[in-house]
């Protein structure tokens, strides 16, 4: 059975792959295999996709640049699809149209090379910039969200929408698209303009940040927890930790001072570790399993909830 479907799908889709390792599309380096693995590059031939996979009733996961996730050691069963869309166009008027799998990295740099101001927080980030858009993504006071006019995405029946800014209901790390599980497939962008010499130095200081700041000298899937909405701490506690809040773009306080503060800075469980220079990070030391790093989460979660009566919230998706 399993054979025939293979072969069903692999007529369809020439390029279809069996039982490959998601550890080389994550950043965490973690990961089971995709039972069937696809690599899509037009929205066309997703469509398509995700149509013959509703047909033969298996599951789909969309797969993007793999930076904010933690996939199960046990992989994905039914068909993962990564997109590979990669088209960036300057539309004139400071716009700019970008597909969802463009390396935020590169949308960076493009809108430079335009003199275009609006994405420099992004400096140094990872992922794609359809991830950022669902996720949205933000850091240094900026959010993916500030730049967008519209976005278009498939919904839960994979018709071809037409968002607009409004209508995506952005908020703190999430949109219409994570809460949904809508596919993001291109959007257009507005910046406004700026002084290339100095956005390029503005990058390089985030870049310079992140490097200095963050473990990325080993794998990792950027930060594993929100940071935490000050109204969510009792009048005390806001008083006692008045000195870290931080407007992200609201007044939070950063997750990574609230671990180091419980003194799990260094925590390992097999060879997953809490980072030592940054706490909101788990770093992968080398063969690290995702229920080393689940192991990791719920002990954090237990003893910050013990300390500061609040439930963190995963910002890393885990797939299970």
């Amino acid at each position: 059975m399993k054979n025939n479907l293979f072969n069903l799908l692999k007529k369809e889709f020439p390029r279809l792959q069996k039982n490959v390792s998601l550890k080389n599309h994550t950043t965490f380096k973690i990961g089971g295999p995709a039972e069937y693995f696809l690599v899509i590059k037009d929205k066309e031939y997703l469509i398509k996709a995700l149509k013959v996979a509703k047909k033969l009733k298996l599951p789909v996961f969309v797969l993007g640049g793999g930076s904010n996730l933690l996939v199960s050691d046990e992989g994905i069963k039914g068909l993962v699809i990564k997109i590979n869309n990669k088209k960036i166009n300057f539309l004139g008027n400071n716009k700019i149209s970008a597909d969802s799998g463009v390396a935020l990295s590169k949308l960076v740099e493009f809108s430079v090379g335009k003199s275009l101001s609006g994405l420099e927080w992004a400096g140094g980030l990872p992922g794609t910039f359809g991830g950022a858009i669902r996720g949205n993504a933000g850091a240094f006071s900026g959010e993916i969200k500030d730049s967008i006019l519209w976005v278009e995405a498939l919904d839960s029946q994979f018709n071809l929408k037409k968002i607009s800014k409004k209508k995506s209901q952005f908020s703190y790390r999430s949109s219409i698209f994570k809460e949904k599980n809508w596919i993001v497939v291109s959007a257009v962008i507005k910046l406004k303009n700026g002084n290339k010499k100095t956005l390029q130095e503005i990058i390089q200081s985030r870049i310079n940040y992140r490097r200095d700041k963050h473990p990325l000298n080993h794998p990792n899937a950027g930060s594993i927890f929100k940071n935490v909405d000050l109204n969510k701490f009792s009048l005390k506690l806001k008083e006692t930790l008045a000195s870290v809040v931080k407007n992200d773009p609201l007044p939070v306080v950063p997750t990574a001072h609230l671990i180091f503060q419980a003194g799990l800075k260094g925590r390992r469980i097999g060879n997953a570790q809490i980072s030592e220079k940054h706490p909101n990070f788990i770093v992968n030391l080398g063969g690290a399993t995702a229920e080393d790093v689940l192991g990791l989460i719920s002990l954090v979660k237990r003893e910050i909830k013990k300390i500061y009566r609040i439930n963190l919230e995963t910002e890393c998706m885990i797939l299970k």
